[in-house]
C-alpha cells in the first residue's frame, strides 16, 4: 500500500514517529547517567526540554495562525478573541486560588495532548475506511493516553505537570485503579489482535499510523507508569510531544505550501529558513521564560525584583496567555473547512 506519510518517510521517521522509541531506548541504556544529569545540569535539562521544545512548541502555531495575515483577516474573531479569553479566564481561576488555576490549566493542557496523538492517528489513517478497524484505533489511542493519566491521579508520582499537589484533589474519587487496568490491557491487547488480523488479511501495512500508535503506548505508559522520575517523564513527555507538533507545523505550513502562498513567510523554506524558523520559535520560548523565571518563578536565574504576590492574580494569568491561547487554538485551526 502506499504510506500515507504527512511529507515523506525519512522526515515522518526522525521527526514525528521515532521520538518516543529513541528516548525510551536512551532511558533504558542510560537511567544511572540521566539520574546523574537531573541532579547536577537541572538548568541545561529545563533549557533544553522545557524552553527549546515544551514553550518553543507552543510559539511554532505562530506560524499556522499570527504570521499568516490572510488567516486572521478571515477569522479576527478567533485571533482576537482567544488570548483575551484567556486571560480572562485565567484571572477568574487564579481567585479560585494559585493551586486551582493550575490545576485547571494542568488538565487543559492534559486533553491538548491526548487530543493531538489523536490527531496524528487521523492523519495517518485518512486514507482508511471509516469502519470496526478505524474505531478500534481511535480507543486504542485514547486508551493509551486517558489509562496513565487516571493512575496518576490514584498513585503519588515524583514529578508534576506545572507545580506540586495539582492533582491531589482527585485522590478522593473512589479507588477505580483494578477497574482500569483491565480495560487498558484488554484495549491493548484487542488493538494488537485487530493490527494483525487486519496485516495478515490485506497483506497491507500502515506503518505510521502502527508506529504512532505503538509510540503513544510506549511513552504515556512508561513515562508516567512504569518509571517514577521526573526527568524521565519530562524526556518522555516533552520531545514526544513537542518535536512532532513543531515539525508538523513545519512541514504543513512551510514546507508543502507555495511560495506565492506563503509571501513573506517563503523566507523560511530554505536550508537556512529552517534554521531561521528554529531561531524564531526559540527566541520567542526563551524571552517568555525568562519573564516568568524574573517575574514568577526566580528558581534558574533571578533579577531580584521582589514583585508583590498581590500582582500575581494579575501576572500570572497574563504570562499564561499565550499557552492557554495555544491549546484553545488547537482545537480550531486544524479542523477541516466543511465542503
Amino acid at each position: 500500500m502506499k504510506q500515507p506519510w504527512i511529507h515523506n518517510a525519512k522526515t515522518d521517521g526522525w521527526f514525528i514517529l521515532s521520538p518516543p522509541f529513541i528516548i525510551l531506548l536512551i532511558v533504558f541504556l542510560f537511567q544511572k547517567q540521566i539520574q546523574g544529569l537531573e541532579n547536577h545540569y537541572s538548568f541545561y535539562t529545563w533549557l533544553f526540554l522545557i524552553v527549546f521544545v515544551d514553550v518553543a512548541h507552543v510559539y511554532s502555531t505562530l506560524f499556522k495562525t499570527y504570521f499568516v495575515k490572510e488567516e486572521v483577516r478571515k477569522r479576527k474573531l478567533l485571533y482576537y478573541g482567544i488570548p483575551a479569553l484567556s486571560w480572562i479566564l485565567g484571572l477568574i481561576l487564579y481567585q479560585f486560588g494559585s493551586l486551582t488555576f493550575w490545576s485547571v490549566l494542568a488538565l487543559i493542557a492534559v486533553f491538548h495532548f491526548i487530543r493531538q496523538q489523536y490527531g496524528f492517528m487521523r492523519i495517518y489513517a485518512r486514507f482508511e475506511p471509516n469502519n470496526w478497524g478505524k474505531t478500534v484505533d481511535e480507543i486504542a489511542v485514547y486508551s493509551a493516553t486517558i489509562f496513565p493519566m487516571l493512575y496518576w491521579f490514584k498513585t503519588p508520582r515524583a514529578f508534576t505537570w506545572f507545580v506540586q499537589n495539582e492533582f491531589n484533589w482527585l485522590q478522593y474519587l473512589p479507588d477505580y485503579i483494578p477497574v482500569i487496568k483491565f480495560l487498558y490491557f484488554g484495549i491493548l491487547i484487542i488493538w494488537i489482535v485487530k493490527t494483525v488480523y487486519e496485516i495478515v488479511k490485506t497483506r497491507q501495512f500502515n506503518i505510521p499510523k502502527i508506529a504512532l500508535i505503538s509510540g503513544t503506548y510506549l511513552s504515556w505508559y512508561f513515562g508516567i507508569v512504569y518509571f517514577n522520575n521526573d526527568l524521565v517523564f519530562t524526556f518522555l513527555n516533552v520531545i514526544s510531544h513537542g518535536i512532532p507538533y513543531i515539525a508538523l507545523i513545519y512541514i504543513r505550513e512551510i514546507q508543502q505550501k507555495e511560495d506565492q502562498n506563503l509571501n513573506r513567510l517563503s523566507l523560511f523554506k530554505s536550508t537556512f529558513g529552517i534554521f531561521l524558523f528554529i531561531f524564531v520559535i526559540l527566541t520567542f520560548a526563551f524571552f517568555e521564560e525568562f519573564l516568568w523565571e524574573i517575574l514568577v518563578w526566580n528558581e534558574h536565574f533571578s533579577l531580584h525584583l521582589n514583585v508583590s504576590l498581590d500582582w500575581f492574580q494579575f501576572l500570572v494569568p497574563l504570562l499564561v496567555v499565550p499557552q492557554l491561547t495555544h491549546y484553545l487554538l488547537d482545537g480550531f485551526i486544524w479542523r477541516k473547512p466543511k465542503s
